[in-house]
């Protein structure tokens, strides 16, 4: 039976373009109806779309893989931005009263407005995030109503290169497939992955990515800090293949024998190694060797980010890791050795319960902000079918009526003499319209005779006189 009723996310990443339908239960929980995927990785890199035709071509196939599954038509999607360029920019606009006076809605929203005539270069704000304001010497986060003569506000601009806009908007325009809302990833993933404690209480979500770590930092409910760092579980597993093997294979030992924090341990002397499927052997240690290094390095550089937002002390809720890099083996142990943080822990799925689909939706992480997408959906994304035309109700004999109207009789279909007739008249009208074309061509050519004899005539008659003025010109002489 087909659904009718459901929404419809899909996510562009650097590993994978995803889509899943699902609808929302009266207890808050979503059942998943459909999941599809298509491979992303030779057209989308750090999350930028670098070819728009072909990824319009896998929207286009993972919405009809949906609406086999569904039995429906798909109206629009919902889908999420983001990728290396995305940031924050932090931005002050104050103003001065004449007097001390309330501060309404309507002033506020033109400090929002003056904030966002900020030029930027080749840069588009995505989203705005209010800070506080201070109004004389307090703080407030809500400022409408409060007394006060001098006001600053602080806003947390959300920004990124306008190619990463509008590539995203043209590959779903390209496969004539309409975006119901255009949503900021991390953002999403943030609300959906987060408890509302550990928003308040301060914390710092790292979502572990194929190509790219998304930090995002957050205190007192608010977003403060968010920073893309171009390096991902990828870039571990390009390092593996440096020892002569394909990437499917370097992923593959990763997530089988990858430890961030190996020590190895001899067997009878002997050392462990593990088997390609090509039959050749590695050792598990100089696998490790090779995965420490640049995990080590990503995870400093996270820490590092971590402390330029200024919130690096003032997060009691710790780091928090997801995303499908965060499946590396002691990763929260190594942070905690590389960067003295005590606080650390890893989550793979937002709070909401899916139900359906069973291991199709993978539960390691990877598909966390597909699901934020389908979780924060409102609107019902199936197409609606036209009504049809209901046809007009005929009677029998009017239908023969009808039929007879429509099918001229063919009153030569038994008699043979009218055949005949039929086929003598047809020959002379073809030789009268023949005849009738030979003596429009005989016209012609006759009319075509007259008026060069007429030429002629004239040119001789003017000869003539030519001739008769120069004679008696010269005879005046």
């Amino acid at each position: 039976m087909a659904t009718t009723e459901f929404i419809a996310a899909i996510e562009i990443s650097s590993s994978k373009i995803a889509g899943i339908a699902g609808k929302k239960n009266s207890d808050g929980s979503i059942q998943a109806l459909a999941y599809a995927q298509e491979n992303a990785s030779p057209w989308v890199r750090k999350g930028v779309i670098n070819n728009i035709d072909k990824t319009a071509q896998a929207i286009l196939s993972i919405v009809h893989k949906l609406e086999s599954q569904l039995g429906s038509s798909i109206a629009k999607v919902y889908t999420g931005i983001g990728g290396q360029s995305l940031r924050t920019l932090e931005n002050s606009v104050s103003r001065t009263l004449d007097e001390e006076q309330k501060i309404t809605q309507e002033f506020i929203d033109q400090m929002c407005d003056e904030n966002l005539d900020t030029m930027l270069s080749e840069t588009s704000v995505l989203d705005v995030v209010p800070q506080e304001y201070r109004i004389d010497n307090t703080l407030q986060t809500d400022p409408v109503g409060v007394q006060g003569r001098h006001v600053v506000g602080q806003f947390l601009n959300l920004v990124a290169r306008t190619t990463l806009k509008t590539n995203l908007e043209l590959s779903f325009k390209q496969a004539n497939i309409e975006i119901a809302d255009l949503m900021i990833a991390p953002t999403i993933l943030a609300q959906s992955l987060l408890t509302e404690n550990e928003m308040r209480a301060g914390c710092a979500l790292v979502d572990f990515g194929a190509d790219t770590t998304t930090i995002s930092v957050y205190k007192n409910n608010i977003l403060r800090y968010l920073c893309v760092l171009p390096l991902g579980g990828s870039t571990i597993t390009h390092d593996i293949t440096t020892c002569q093997m394909e990437e499917e294979d370097a992923e593959q030992l990763k997530l089988r024998y990858g430890d961030a924090l190996y020590e190895e341990e001899l067997e009878n002397g002997e050392k462990n190694e593990c088997k390609l499927p090509d039959g050749h052997t590695m050792e598990i240690s100089q696998l490790n060797e090779i995965i420490g290094a640049r995990a080590e390095e990503i995870l400093r550089n996270i820490w590092n980010l971590i402390q330029q937002s200024g919130y690096a002390d003032k997060l009691f809720a710790g780091v928090i890791f997801t995303g499908g890099g965060s499946c590396l083996k002691n990763l929260e142990d190594a942070f905690r050795k590389y960067n003295k943080v005590e606080k650390v822990k890893t989550t793979r799925a937002i709070q909401q319960t899916i139900h359906g689909l069973g291991d199709m939706v993978k539960k390691d992480g990877t598909l966390c902000t597909l699901m934020a997408l389908l979780a924060n959906g409102t609107e019902n994304c199936c197409q609606p079918e036209k009504p049809k035309e209901q046809e007009p109700v005929i009677a029998p004999k009017e239908k023969e009526q009808e039929a007879e109207k429509e099918t001229p009789a063919d009153i030569f279909a038994n008699d043979n003499y009218l055949k005949e007739l039929e086929e003598e008249n047809r020959r002379k009208r073809e030789e009268e319209e023949k005849r009738k074309k030979e003596e429009e061509i005989k016209r012609k050519e006759i009319e075509k005779q007259r008026k060069e004899e007429e030429k002629k005539r004239k040119k001789k008659w003017w000869q003539n006189k030519l001739e008769i003025f120069t004679k008696e010109l010269f005879e005046d002489n």
